[in-house]
């Protein structure tokens, strides 16, 4: 099942699988200069955590770039350390390791795996492997013509044997589904299921290009 909040849930399973929290972007930016508000790590804590208390899921795996370096767990403030040590006690966590976060968090509970198994699926950061997998790392999003206006959102992307979240973290951003970087892992083509307030929107790749303003 894909909720609207871009998480997966395994009813059967009693999972709940989140895609690229980056936490703590806005310190890792704001030390190179950028000028961004520090709150970051506390808006996706706002999202996530209501989410895990409505599945009431007997794993969380966070698939990857759960923090955006390495120094991340370090920085998170107090505040939201708590919560989040508070949540990890409450629900066993699967830290999967993503290219920004290649070792586990220190001082956080849970556990640290290059992917992780459930069943026949492989659940990991990136995707391209040869089993069928759940996977992130690419932030997709796409675009839809809503009244003429183009409208850009976060979206779920799925085939035959691949699901790719989007990035749930405040500060992610995207990358269009059209790109070949995540094109070439759907080369028979996919299902695009775009994230609204309330409800998914689902749409085949040539419904989006179909869609497409004629320039």
């Amino acid at each position: 099942m894909l909720d609207p909040g871009g998480v997966l849930w395994w009813p059967a399973r009693r999972l709940l699988a989140v895609a690229d929290l980056h936490l703590e972007k806005g310190s890792a930016l704001a030390a190179r200069g950028a000028l961004l508000p520090p709150y970051d790590s506390r808006a996706t804590l706002d999202r996530l955590i209501p989410l895990v208390r409505r599945y009431a899921p007997l794993r969380l795996v966070a698939l990857g770039d759960s923090f955006h370096d390495r120094q991340g767990p370090a920085r998170l403030p107090p505040p939201e350390a708590e919560r989040l040590r508070a949540l990890a006690s409450a629900v066993p966590i699967i830290w999967v390791r993503g290219n920004h976060d290649p070792a586990p968090p220190q001082a956080l509970p849970g556990e640290a795996a290059a992917e992780w198994r459930e069943g026949p699926i492989a659940f990991r950061h990136e995707g391209g492997g040869d089993t069928p997998e759940i996977c992130g790392h690419h932030h997709p999003k796409a675009t839809i013509a809503t009244r003429g206006k183009p409208v850009s959102r976060p979206c779920f992307v799925a085939d035959a044997r691949r699901l790719m979240l989007p990035a749930f973290g405040a500060y992610t951003g995207g990358l269009d589904i059209r790109d070949p970087e995540i094109a070439r892992l759907f080369p028979r083509g996919c299902r695009v299921f775009l994230q609204g307030r309330d409800r998914l929107y689902s749409f085949t790749l040539g419904q989006l290009r179909a869609a497409e303003p004629v320039t």
